[in-house]
């Protein structure tokens, strides 16, 4: 699997970024999925569902599966977290991982950086960063020698991101059947 990240201050625009990146590729016929890291306490369960109940009653992992998904949630209960190795371990095989996050993690990132916001940037002190996703002037492109892409165009962002993992950029959707 190739994986490759968007990291950035909160408010950068990663969200929105991994969506629209998605959708596009996706769309060209390519399976994606992705990680995304929270920074605090998160629950996908809800109280006073069984899954819940489950796990409130000490289960060490629950999951819950329909004619639709399945969900695995797996309780810590004390243990650090996992690194990102370990969780992409968990993947099923795809063409390409997308990770939200995981910024001081060593996989290929684009860093999403929005000057106005007066946030640091990444990159000058982060080799895995292999792009800057901008809304604006990066003042230190020259030096950081890495490339600087638009952040309002998704496509060109897809593609940079399609060439760097090798994969055929050329691929298109597969015909959808009448049904």
């Amino acid at each position: 699997m190739r994986v490759i990240g968007l990291a950035g201050w909160s408010g950068s625009g990663k969200t929105t970024l991994l969506v629209e990146l998605v959708t596009l590729i996706t769309g060209l016929g390519y399976t994606v999925s992705t990680i995304k890291h929270a920074h605090h306490a998160f629950d996908v369960d809800q109280p006073g569902k069984d899954s819940h109940r489950h796990r409130a009653a000490g289960a060490n992992e629950v999951l819950v599966a329909s004619a639709n998904r399945w969900a695995l949630m797996h309780e810590l209960a004390g243990a650090p977290e996992p690194d990102l190795d370990h969780l992409l371990t968990h993947m099923s095989p795809v063409d390409l991982v997308l990770v939200e996050g995981y910024k001081h993690h060593a996989h290929n990132k684009i860093e999403v950086h929005r000057p106005a916001l007066g946030q640091p940037m990444i990159a000058p002190t982060d080799s895995s960063v292999i792009a800057i996703a901008s809304d604006g002037p990066i003042a230190e492109a020259d030096e950081l020698g890495i490339a600087i892409l638009d952040l309002n165009d998704a496509a060109a962002i897809a593609h940079y991101i399609l060439a760097t993992c090798a994969l055929d950029a050329h691929r298109s959707a597969p015909a959808k059947t009448a049904g």
